[in-house]
C-alpha cells in the first residue's frame, strides 16, 4: 500500500512543476512563438526537449508518478524552468533528494562569527535564522542534546527537531508551551517570506511528520519572542536553568546569534562539564 505522505509529496511535486512550467513563455527560453496555446507557458514536450530528458519520463514526473529522478535530471529541469536557489532546493526535496550545495547555502556564516561562537564556551551558542535553521554552533551546543554534525543539513532546524526528534523533545521541559510559541513565531515571520519555497517546504514536511504540528498550525496563531529564560532537561546532567540573549546579525533574514548563560551556579558547573566533554 502506498504511503499517504509519499502520495502527498508526489502530488505537490507535480503541482509545483506544472505551475513553474506555465509561467515561462517560449520566447524566454529561445523558442519561436507558436501562436495561440490552450494553456500559458511551455508545453511538457518543450521542457523535456530543453532539459534533454524523455517526454514520457517528464510527463510521468509532472503527473506525480512513482519514479526516481537523478540529481543530473533535476539539475537540468531546474535550469530549464529557470529556478532560483530556493525553488531548486524545493524541487530536490520534493523529489526525495538533497541539493548538492545545501550545506554551503545554509552555512553562509563568516568565519569570524564561528570563531566568536567558540570563544563563548562553555556557554552553548548558535546562529539561527527566522526559519529556525541552525546555520552554525559551537561544540557545546553541537553535542548537548545529540550529535548535530551527524545529522543531514536539512534536519538541523530547531522547529523540525522539536516535533520529530525524541531526544530533542525530551530536553524541552515546557514542550507544549515552547512549540506553540515557535509555531506562532514561524507563522508571523513567514509573512515576509510567503512565496519562498523553502518556507512552504518546511511546513509541508512538518505537516506530514507531526499531527501535533498540524493542530497548532491550523490555529493560525502568531507570536513574538518574549521570554529570556529556558529550562532544559539534559539526559546526563539533569535540569539546566538558562538565560539566553539574541544578537541580531541580519534583521531582514531574522539571522541572530543565540547565547545561553547559566541562571544558577549549579547550571554553570554543569555547563563546564558539558564543555569538557565536548572538547
Amino acid at each position: 500500500m502506498t504511503d499517504p505522505a509519499e502520495q502527498l509529496r508526489r502530488r505537490e511535486l507535480a503541482e509545483f512543476l506544472r505551475s513553474r512550467r506555465e509561467r515561462i513563455s517560449p520566447e524566454q527560453v529561445g523558442l519561436p512563438p507558436s501562436g495561440r496555446r490552450r494553456t500559458p507557458g511551455l508545453r511538457r514536450e518543450e521542457v523535456a526537449q530543453l532539459a534533454g530528458v524523455g517526454v514520457t519520463w517528464y510527463t510521468w514526473l509532472e503527473q506525480g508518478r512513482d519514479i526516481h529522478a537523478s540529481e543530473q535530471v533535476l539539475e537540468a529541469v531546474s535550469r530549464t524552468l529557470r529556478f532560483d536557489r530556493h525553488e531548486r532546493a524545493h524541487l530536490f526535496r520534493l523529489a526525495g533528494a538533497t541539493p548538492p550545495d545545501f550545506a554551503k547555502s545554509c552555512g553562509a556564516i563568516p568565519p569570524e562569527m564561528e570563531l566568536v561562537l567558540e570563544q563563548l564556551r562553555p556557554f552553548p551558542a548558535s546562529i539561527v535564522n527566522a526559519r529556525y535553521d541552525l546555520l552554525a554552533y559551537n561544540r557545546v551546543y553541537a553535542t548537548w542534546v545529540c550529535d548535530l554534525d551527524a545529522m543531514p543539513f536539512e534536519e538541523r532546524n530547531t522547529l523540525w527537531l522539536a516535533f520529530t526528534h525524541p531526544a530533542w523533545r525530551a530536553t524541552m521541559v515546557n514542550w507544549e508551551e515552547s512549540v506553540q510559541q515557535m509555531v506562532g513565531q514561524y507563522r508571523a515571520a513567514m509573512t515576509d517570506h510567503i512565496a519562498e519555497p523553502t518556507w512552504k517546504c518546511l511546513v509541508t514536511r512538518l505537516r506530514q511528520a507531526s499531527p501535533e504540528f498540524v493542530e497548532l498550525w491550523e490555529r493560525h496563531d502568531v507570536a513574538w519572542s518574549s521570554s529570556r529564560s529556558k529550562q532544559l532537561l539534559h539526559a546526563e546532567h539533569g535540569l539546566l536553568e538558562l538565560n539566553y540573549t539574541q544578537l541580531w546579525l541580519d534583521q531582514r533574514l531574522g539571522t541572530r546569534m543565540v547565547t545561553y548563560a547559566p541562571a544558577t551556579e549549579e547550571t554553570r558547573l554543569k555547563l563546564a562539564k558539558l564543555d569538557a566533554n565536548a572538547s
